[in-house]
């Protein structure tokens, strides 16, 4: 399985009354990395991408991911000078999802609202406020479904809870959700490596992979590229 990651400074939010994005045609630059990599050297190459770009003197690092096995101890040992790690508020929603959806087969009027309410407790009162609300909730006995995904829930929020002070991210303008990665995910290697019909081994998707990281990232990285190709 590919890892894709990416470096960016993200683009502050427009006051009322100024230009949109759109309409000044801001454009958020990234630094692109995905392949085969195991996380030791996915994470030299991350610092390479990184350093270049001024990494080292911000005053702020934030390592953004999911909950995924070896993240967190990756993102620590990596970028070893104080950082604040943040669990992408999304992933943490699906879990939530999954089990309103387990209490709620049938009926999304009742799923729509709770899961509504248990993502604002989430934002609103982080991680400790969502671990109550849910710990204040027994599955029912007459539900044996509902075990599995009250468990699995339970324990990934309460795993997490470090990582989930919501309310101080958002006051501080720093992201809590991972679709800028998302996104390089699905365009940069899903779409040209998923396409129907299509078969992938080991090396070609070892190699094709850097390429559309390349594609994906800022134009000076394909420039510089490409010119020391051609030097070769």
């Amino acid at each position: 399985m590919p890892y894709v990651a990416m470096v960016f400074h993200p683009l502050p939010d427009w006051p009322a009354g100024c230009p949109s994005r759109a309409e000044t045609n801001a454009a958020m630059t990234a630094r692109y990395l995905a392949g085969l990599y195991d996380l030791g050297e996915w994470g030299l190459q991350r610092r390479r991408q990184a350093a270049p770009v001024g990494m080292e003197g911000a005053e702020q690092w934030i390592g953004l991911s999911d909950g995924g096995n070896g993240l967190e101890h990756f993102l620590t040992t990596t970028f070893p000078r104080d950082r604040v790690l943040i669990l992408d508020f999304w992933p943490a929603s699906a879990y939530l999802a999954d089990l309103a959806q387990a209490l709620h087969p049938d009926d999304e009027d009742e799923r729509a609202p709770l899961l509504a309410s248990w993502c604002h407790t989430m934002k609103e009162q982080g991680g400790t406020g969502i671990v109550a609300v849910r710990e204040a909730l027994s599955w029912p006995p007459r539900k044996p479904s509902v075990k599995a995904p009250y468990e699995t829930t339970r324990n990934y929020l309460r795993n997490n809870v470090h990582r989930r002070d919501y309310p101080t991210y958002v006051k501080n303008g720093w992201c809590i959700g991972s679709g800028s990665v998302e996104s390089a995910c699905k365009t940069g290697v899903n779409q040209r490596l998923k396409r129907a019909g299509l078969r992938w081994g080991q090396d070609g998707t070892d190699e094709m992979c850097p390429l559309r990281a390349l594609f994906r990232s800022e134009p000076s990285q394909g420039t510089l590229f490409w010119s020391r190709c051609t030097q070769g």
